[in-house]
């Protein structure tokens, strides 16, 4: 079984737009070509013609089983509407998560005005991810994403389960200290490319991830994910298979990690 825990149907090409419908309909597509069996489909920090809402997400998903939501959330711009709205998802199992995107928006994760969607996320037990690490725009400041940041949180919110997105790249010895040390922390693989591996930036990074496992023990914390459609499901599927790691830790990695942590009922699969 296979578990994407981070994709996306933003239409990035933005001079020509792709609506709602079809992009869920390439999603759905290029995980049958690929085998995948569930996604999780994160919506934007922002919302524009470009950039579903959660809401809209949400309702183009209904009767599509094999896809879940995780609500992308704005620091700058949220109002109480945007609390009452989600915490009603949450409430209802409508969305399996909340994104926040520090890098692209001037925030670090342990700032206060994030309270109230933490705390929301503990009554839940619904997992919050981050953008850590590099940004796809060359406008976002990475001081924002370093996976150091997350530690602050991780610590003052023991029972908040937190992703680090794209294991922090470049950063990915710090995120493994991080995973390592905060038992609440897990980490997923996602947006380590434009499009296809090369063949020598996927020896570096099987590498990396490899340290990472041999450092942080056997690997209950860390996700599989692409960030499709940024990343290629094919290419990705091709680096997993690269790993020299035993079947077991693979499968954690592949689905039975996300499916504990965000809830995701296989037996409907």
């Amino acid at each position: 079984m296979i578990i994407d825990a981070h994709t996306h149907i933003n239409n990035y090409h933005e001079e020509k737009v792709t609506s709602l419908e079809d992009s869920l309909n390439l999603l759905t597509d290029s995980m049958l070509k690929n085998n995948v069996d569930y996604s999780l489909v994160l919506s934007s920090y922002k919302v524009n013609k470009n950039r579903p809402s959660t809401k809209q997400v949400v309702e183009a998903i209904r009767g599509r089983d094999n896809l879940g939501v995780v609500s992308g959330i704005s620091y700058l711009n949220y109002n109480y509407k945007d609390v009452r709205e989600i915490s009603e998802y949450l409430e209802k199992g409508l969305i399996k998560g909340l994104k926040f995107y520090p890098g692209y928006e001037p925030f670090y994760p342990n700032d206060s005005r994030l309270k109230i969607w933490y705390e929301m996320a503990m009554e839940f037990d619904t997992p919050v991810m981050f953008h850590s690490g590099d940004t796809y725009a060359p406008t976002g400041k990475v001081k924002y994403s370093h996976p150091l940041h997350i530690d602050d949180v991780a610590v003052d919110y023991p029972d908040l389960k937190i992703v680090i997105c794209h294991v922090g790249n470049p950063w990915i010895k710090d995120c493994m200290e991080i995973v390592y040390k905060n038992k609440n922390v897990y980490a997923d693989i996602s947006g380590l490319v434009l499009g296809d591996f090369s063949e020598k930036f996927e020896r570096y990074i099987k590498n990396e991830i490899e340290e990472m496992i041999t450092y942080a023990g056997d690997p209950n914390y860390l996700l599989y994910g692409t960030d499709w459609p940024i990343s290629n499901m094919k290419s990705y599927l091709k680096f997993m298979d690269q790993l020299e790691i035993t079947d077991e830790k693979k499968e954690l990695i592949l689905w039975k990690n996300a499916a504990d942590l965000f809830k995701i009922d296989v037996n409907k699969l």
